[in-house]
């Protein structure tokens, strides 16, 4: 591995964990130093209460665990608005962002459905809701992109918290507060989340989209070497840490 190696933190979406990343991680640890993280109430971290501050923290903790200096995040649908936080918040720890399935305002009519998503969340027994998931991911994916995840486990207690946190909060303006180079990274179906992507990457002088043919939300899953490589070569055109 190269000393100037862009560190990596990957950030998981909504109800998943760390295990989201298993492919690329495995793909990228050889050339870059990278780790994945729980956010609060997920995954490891699932005793412990949702917020946005906790979550920036959470980042900032593997970006310094790394030691190489700013670094690359990767946020995947909640993950990736828990990284625009974090480059509110911590703009000296970053190096770079991709922004996978996040380009979507959470104000406004947009938030709606989502708000009601999360409230019937929590009336579904969790035993039903895993057995759903378990059996939707097997069914969608290879097992051995979804096995990690699978289980990890699922964070159903704190969706209706950590979206009610996040509705309401973002939109394209929230690129102004980033200082560094940004991917926003989607799935060609995944038209929900892109619906804001032209105006995400006109809000930030140094954006640029690519998409990802034939994925969907989940655009790590559908397509885990398209994405990586996406993740790959963005990294290395990052400009050297000064």
């Amino acid at each position: 591995m190269a000393a100037d190696a862009v560190p990596m933190v990957f950030v998981h979406g909504t109800r998943f964990s760390a295990g989201q990343w298993s492919s690329q991680v495995a793909a990228l640890r050889d050339e870059f130093p990278v780790v994945a993280v729980d956010l609060p109430g997920h995954g490891e971290r699932s005793a412990q209460p949702w917020s946005l501050s906790a979550a920036t923290d959470i980042i900032a903790s593997a970006v310094d665990s790394l030691g190489r200096g700013p670094a690359l995040v990767v946020g995947h649908s909640l993950g990736g608005y828990a990284a625009l936080e974090f480059a509110r918040c911590r703009p000296e720890r970053l190096r770079g962002l991709v922004l996978a399935g996040a380009s979507a305002s959470t104000r406004g009519l947009w938030a709606a459905p989502y708000r009601l998503v999360a409230g019937l969340v929590s009336r579904v027994p969790a035993d039903r809701l895993t057995r759903w998931n378990d059996w939707l991911l097997r069914r969608l994916y290879p097992r051995n992109v979804v096995e990690a995840t699978i289980r990890s486990g699922y964070a159903f207690h704190t969706l209706p918290a950590a979206w009610g946190e996040v509705l309401g909060r973002f939109d394209a303006d929230a690129m102004r507060h980033v200082k560094a180079p940004v991917l926003i990274l989607n799935g060609e179906k995944d038209t929900a989340f892109r619906a804001g992507e032209a105006d995400f990457a006109r809000a930030h002088p140094q954006a640029r989209v690519e998409v990802i043919p034939g994925a969907r939300h989940l655009a790590n899953f559908d397509d885990p070497d398209a994405f990586t490589d996406a993740v790959r070569r963005f990294a290395r055109r990052l400009p050297a840490e000064r």
